[in-house]
C-alpha cells in the first residue's frame, strides 16, 4: 500500500484566536481540490476526475499563536513561537498557501503587509506558485457611497470594490488590502494574492455577537440592549462558511483577486438581537442610545464600530464561481437553532438539572439556593413559581391595547405580532381566572392540572432549558412526577401501556436527584431551636410542622415515594443523612452535593468577578476576625466579671463562716471564762503579785507552788 502524499502546507497566523482556530480546524479536514468537483461529478462515477489531485491529500496547518501560553491546537501540525522576522520568513517559504487574518487583531496588519512583501522579494526562488490570502473585513466598505443615488438600498457586490471607502478606524486595513492586491499582479504564476473581505463572523463561539449571546445566556437582564435604532444592516457570515470561501480560493485560484465573503442575508442589528433574545434569552429587546454602548467593558471600540455599520452586500462572485456547501447561507436568523446548538457545544454550556427531595425542616430550600448560586442555576420553588406566574399574568391582563401597540412599536414588531400579543392577553386573562378559582376551592393552594402546567412551563422556559435548575421539593408524589415530566403527547398512550413507564421529557427531566434524610426527633429538635423571627409566618409553628411532617412520611413510604419514579428511569437518588453533616447553614451538605455533581457547566467567572469575590472574601475574613476578636474580648470580660463575682461571693461566705465560728467560740467560752474568773483568776492574780514582790529565782515554780497551796478547790484535809 502506497504511503499517503503529504498535505498541502498552509500557514495561518494566530491559530488560537476565534477566527484562526475555526478556520484552521475546518481546513485541516479538507481534501485539497475538493471544491473543484461539481456536485454532479461527486454523485457520478468516481473514476471521472477533472483535476488530477491525490485522493487523500489534505491541507496541513501550521502557524503562530497569539499568546505564548496557549496550548497547541490539535489540528495544527506545527506552531511557531517566532522570535525574528527572518525565522518567520523561513517558515512562510515552506508553505504553499499563506493566510493572514487581520479581522481580530489590528496589530497583525503590519506583520501581514511585511509577510506579503517579504515573500514577493523571494519570488524568483519559488519552485511553484504560492498563494497569499488576506482575511480582511467589510468595514473597509463602511463609508462607500451608493453606486445608484436613485436607489440607495441597492446592495454592493464584488465589482464595486474599487469604489469602496473605509471606515475611519479601518484605514490601515484598506491600505493593507490595496498593497497586497498590488503585489499579486507582478507575477501571478509564481505569487498570487487575494483579499477576502469577511462579513461579521459568528458561529461556534459566536464572534462579534458573543456579547449578546452571553448576556442572553446568563439571564441577568430583563431585556437585551439594541444600540441606536437598530435599523442598520449588518453583513454577516458563519465562521464555517468563511472557511469554505478560503478553501474555494485556495482550490480555484480565481483571476478575480477581491472576494466578498458574506451570506445572502440582509438583517438589521435590531432583527439579529431580537432573534438571539427570543431563542436563548428573555425574549425582549430594549433600544438604548448609542452612547450607552461605550459604557460596556466587554465591547471594544473596534467591535462597536462593526456593530454600527450599515451596508447591504450581495455575494455574487461566490454564488457564480465557487462550490460552497453552506452552513448558513441565509444568515443567522434562519439558522438560529443550529447556531445555538453549536454555541452550547463549543463553549460547553450544558444545562444542569437537580431535584432536592426531603422532609420539612431538612434545609431543602437553603441547600437549593446555595447550589443555584454556585452553579448559576435557576431556583424553582413551588410558591415562588406560582406567585411569579400570577404576577406576570396580572401584568399582561392590565395592559391597555394602546400600550401593547406602543411596546410593539418600540421593539419594531409587525402587525402579525401585535395580533399575537392581543391573543396572548385574552389567553392570560382566561388562565388567570382559572388559577384564582382553583385556589379559592383549595384554600389558597393551587392544585391539579394548573399546578402541573405552571411548573412545567417554568421548567420549559428558556432560562431553565439553557442553564438548568434546582427543583425544591416538587413533585411530591409519584403521580405528580409522571404528569410533570411526561411528554406532552403521551396522554393518549397512557391507557394503552398499563404498568409501563411513559416516555419522559428529556429536556426537563432532572439529571441528579438528592434525597435528604433525618429522623423525626432530629427535625423537631432542629425546628425548636430556630429563632422566633425565623419561625414567624412560616409552616414551622409547632402544630403545623408536625402535620406536614406526618403528611410527608405518609406519602414517602417505600411503596409510594416519588423517588421510585426516578429509580424506574435509572436516575437513582442519592441519599444524604443531614444529621451526619449537621451544621447551622448546611454548608457541609452543600459541599457534599457539589462534590457529587462536579464542575459547573456554565460560564466561568470573569476577572472582575474573581477580583470582586476575592475582595468580598477578604472583607468577610476581616469582619469575621474582628467579630471573633470582639467575641473573645467579650468572653474574657464576661469570664473576668464572673470570676470577680465568684471571688466576692467566696469572700462573703468566708466572712460568714468566720463570724459563725467566732460566735460559736464566744458561746462556748462563756462558762469557762466564768469558771476561770471565779475560781482561778483571783488566786492567780494574788500569786503573780506575790511573785513580783518576792522575785524568786524560779518564778514559774514559785507560782505553781503558790497556786497549789492557795487553790480554793483543793481539799487539804482529805488529802
Amino acid at each position: 500500500m502506497e504511503e499517503a502524499p503529504p498535505g498541502r502546507r498552509v500557514f495561518l497566523n494566530h491559530l488560537d484566536s476565534y477566527c484562526g482556530r475555526s478556520i484552521g480546524e475546518y481546513l485541516s479536514s479538507c481534501v485539497v481540490g475538493a471544491t473543484l468537483e461539481s456536485p454532479e461529478e461527486e454523485e457520478g462515477d468516481e473514476n471521472d476526475s477533472v483535476v488530477e489531485v491525490p485522493a487523500r491529500e489534505i491541507y496541513e496547518i501550521v502557524g503562530t499563536l497569539s499568546k505564548p501560553e496557549s496550548a497547541n491546537p490539535r489540528f495544527a501540525k506545527e506552531t511557531y513561537a517566532v522570535s525574528s522576522r527572518e525565522a518567520l520568513l523561513s517558515h512562510l517559504l515552506e508553505c504553499e498557501i499563506v493566510l493572514y487574518n487581520i479581522t481580530e487583531d489590528a496589530n497583525q496588519i503590519e506583520e501581514a503587509t511585511w509577510a506579503a512583501s517579504a515573500l514577493h522579494k523571494e519570488i524568483e526562488t519559488f519552485a511553484k506558485q504560492k498563494l497569499f490570502i488576506l482575511i480582511s473585513t467589510i468595514m473597509t466598505w463602511a463609508n462607500t457611497k451608493p453606486s445608484d443615488p436613485e436607489n440607495p438600498e441597492a446592495p454592493f457586490n464584488d465589482d464595486n470594490f474599487r469604489k469602496r471607502k473605509s471606515h475611519p478606524s479601518f484605514m490601515d486595513h484598506i491600505n493593507a488590502e490595496k498593497h497586497i492586491v498590488k503585489l499579486g499582479q507582478t507575477n501571478k504564476k509564481k505569487f498570487s494574492t487575494y483579499v477576502v473581505a469577511s462579513g461579521h463572523q459568528y458561529g461556534a463561539e459566536e464572534g462579534l455577537f458573543h456579547y449578546f449571546f452571553k448576556m442572553c445566556w446568563l439571564g441577568e437582564t430583563p431585556a437585551i440592549p439594541v444600540f441606536g435604532d437598530g435599523k442598520n444592516v449588518i453583513p454577516t457570515i458563519h465562521i464555517h462558511d468563511l472557511a469554505a470561501v478560503l478553501q474555494n480560493v485556495a482550490d480555484h485560484r480565481p483571476d478575480f483577486h477581491y472576494v466578498l465573503a458574506v451570506d445572502t442575508s440582509m438583517h438589521t442589528l435590531g432583527e439579529l438581537v431580537k432573534c438571539i433574545s427570543k431563542n436563548i434569552g428573555p425574549g425582549k429587546i430594549e433600544k438604548v442610545p448609542k452612547e450607552n454602548a461605550f459604557l460596556s467593558k466587554e465591547l471594544t471600540q473596534m467591535q462597536l464600530d462593526m456593530l454600527f455599520v450599515n451596508l447591504r452586500m450581495e455575494p455574487i462572485y461566490l454564488k457564480d464561481n465557487f462550490n460552497i456547501k453552506w452552513f448558513a447561507e441565509a444568515g443567522l436568523i434562519e439558522n438560529i437553532a443550529q447556531v445555538i446548538m453549536e454555541y452550547k457545544q463549543t463553549r460547553g454550556l450544558l444545562p444542569l438539572k437537580v431535584f432536592i427531595h426531603g422532609p420539612p425542616g431538612s434545609g431543602k430550600s437553603t441547600i437549593a439556593k446555595e447550589l443555584c448560586k454556585h452553579y448559576k442555576l435557576h431556583y424553582v420553588g413551588i410558591n415562588d413559581v406560582i406567585s411569579k406566574k400570577i404576577a406576570d399574568l396580572e401584568e399582561i391582563v392590565a395592559k391597555e391595547p394602546d400600550e401593547v401597540e406602543r411596546e410593539a412599536e418600540r421593539e419594531g414588531e409587525d402587525f402579525e405580532e401585535e395580533e399575537e400579543e392581543h391573543e396572548n392577553v385574552e389567553a392570560a386573562k382566561e388562565l388567570l381566572d382559572a388559577i384564582k378559582e382553583n385556589m379559592q376551592h383549595n384554600k389558597d393552594h393551587l392544585g391539579g392540572e394548573y399546578l402541573i402546567k405552571i411548573m412545567k412551563d417554568k421548567l420549559m422556559s428558556v432560562p431553565c432549558r439553557n442553564q438548568g435548575y434546582v427543583l425544591d421539593g416538587f413533585p411530591e408524589t409519584y403521580e405528580q412526577a409522571m404528569d410533570l415530566f411526561k411528554e406532552d403527547n403521551e396522554e393518549g398512550e397512557e391507557e394503552e401501556a398499563v404498568g409501563k413507564m411513559p416516555k419522559f421529557n428529556q429536556i426537563i427531566i432532572p439529571e441528579f436527584v438528592f434525597s435528604l434524610t433525618a429522623s423525626d426527633e432530629f427535625l423537631i429538635d432542629r425546628i425548636i431551636k430556630l429563632p422566633e423571627s425565623e419561625v414567624a409566618g412560616t409552616h414551622y409553628s409547632e402544630n403545623q410542622f408536625l402535620q406536614i411532617l406526618k403528611h410527608f412520611r405518609k406519602i414517602n413510604t417505600d411503596d409510594v415515594t416519588v423517588l421510585n419514579y426516578f429509580d424506574e428511569l435509572e436516575i437513582h437518588p442519592q441519599f444524604i443523612d443531614i444529621a451526619v453533616y449537621e451544621d447551622s447553614e448546611n454548608r457541609l451538605t452543600v459541599s457534599k452535593i457539589i462534590k457529587d455533581i462536579g464542575e459547573p457547566r456554565n460560564y466561568g467567572l470573569t476577572d472582575e468577578e474573581k477580583e470582586a469575590l476575592e475582595r468580598q472574601a477578604a472583607e468577610e475574613r476581616l469582619v469575621k476576625e474582628a467579630q471573633e476578636k470582639a467575641e473573645q474580648k467579650r468572653k474574657e470580660a464576661k469570664e473576668r466579671e464572673e470570676r470577680m463575682a465568684r471571688w466576692e461571693e467566696w469572700n462573703k461566705q468566708q466572712e460568714e463562716v468566720k463570724k459563725q465560728e467566732e460566735e460559736l467560740l464566744e458561746a462556748q467560752s462563756v462558762p469557762l471564762r466564768n469558771y476561770l474568773m471565779q475560781n482561778v483568776m483571783p488566786t492567780l492574780m494574788q500569786g503573780i503579785n506575790e511573785c513580783c514582790r518576792i522575785r524568786p529565782d524560779d518564778p514559774v515554780n514559785f507560782l505553781a507552788e503558790y497556786l497549789f497551796k492557795n487553790s480554793p478547790d483543793i481539799n487539804w484535809n482529805k488529802r
